[in-house]
């Protein structure tokens, strides 16, 4: 799939499906999905079974090729998240089907440093995690990198010693992400290659960061404007398109689930003004629409 916003062109590049979405979302009960008739059949089931994927996107513009959000990757320890461990996806065969070089790369985005979003960051060339894109300046924003390099300094607990399937997730995490900051993230900052910027870094003419904090502490999200049509690349301040009827359904993944509630109202707000293209980072196919007031939430419309 892929998108013309003036000028600038964006690709998808899908990975894998996401499961368990009515897990993650706090409130995305089948029953209360199968309420939300315009999700069917694009984003969910008509038993209320909600559909996601883990995709990267390419934007290409007159000056640059961007990489946003880097998927799990191929090869990774992630023993305590088994269906990502030790994954081959066959990704980079498909980046690079679309026609896209990975040494042509220029930038490469992370919304946030969460696992399914910095993994293909690198690869294993046999001895080491070396950068899949070479030739890339890698841009983190300064916030979310001190947050999980923070994070990574502290001790880790046995998930088996947990006391309930909530303390035993979170120790999970942590310790996914403690791998993910070893083998995703050290290496770009180790070879000389990341750049810490602020929240609202305007990347190049047509591309800048904007802040959507609350999934994480240093969370952004893309807007793309060229020749007068905007886009936005959500990241995961919106995990799912039921959010957009229902932005008070927070992610058990948020950090701060008040503040990405009033992340989501805001963006929805601002791209339903504006007339931007929201095109949802784990939304299944056709992935991308126009939001629209709809009575206390809003709605997606394909354009």
């Amino acid at each position: 799939m892929a998108w013309m916003i003036g000028k600038a062109k964006v690709t998808s590049i899908y990975e894998q499906d996401l499961t368990d979405l009515n897990e993650i979302i706090w409130g995305a009960k089948r029953a209360l999905i199968k309420e939300i008739g315009w999700l069917v059949p694009h984003f969910a089931t008509e038993d209320g079974h909600l559909k996601g994927v883990i995709q990267c996107f390419v934007i290409e513009t007159p000056t640059k090729t961007i990489v946003v959000d880097t998927c799990i990757g191929d090869g990774k320890d992630r023993r305590h998240f088994p269906h990502w461990h030790r994954l081959q996806t066959g990704f980079l065969d498909r980046f690079r089907a679309a026609g896209f070089d990975p040494a042509k790369v220029d930038c490469v985005l992370c919304t946030h440093m969460h696992v399914d979003h910095v993994g293909w960051n690198t690869q294993w060339d046999g001895q080491a995690w070396v950068p899949t894109f070479p030739n890339a300046r890698y841009l983190f924003a300064k916030t979310e990198f001190d947050h999980w390099a923070r994070e990574a300094g502290k001790p880790l607990a046995d998930p088996a010693t947990a006391t309930s399937k909530r303390e035993a997730g979170a120790m999970s995490f942590a310790h996914a992400m403690a791998e993910t900051q070893r083998d995703s993230v050290q290496p770009i900052v180790d070879r000389g290659l990341a750049d810490f910027v602020s929240t609202d870094h305007q990347v190049c003419d047509e591309v800048r960061l904007i802040p959507t904090h609350g999934h994480t502490p240093g969370h952004v999200s893309i807007a793309i404007s060229s020749d007068g049509s905007q886009a936005v690349i959500t990241g995961d301040c919106v995990h799912h398109p039921c959010q957009i009827a229902r932005p008070e359904w927070f992610s058990v993944a948020d950090h701060d689930g008040v503040a990405s509630t009033a992340t989501r109202r805001a963006l929805f707000a601002r791209v339903a003004a504006e007339k931007a293209l929201l095109i949802g980072t784990h939304f299944a196919a056709p992935t991308a629409g126009l939001v629209e007031p709809d009575g206390d939430g809003f709605v997606l419309k394909q354009s």
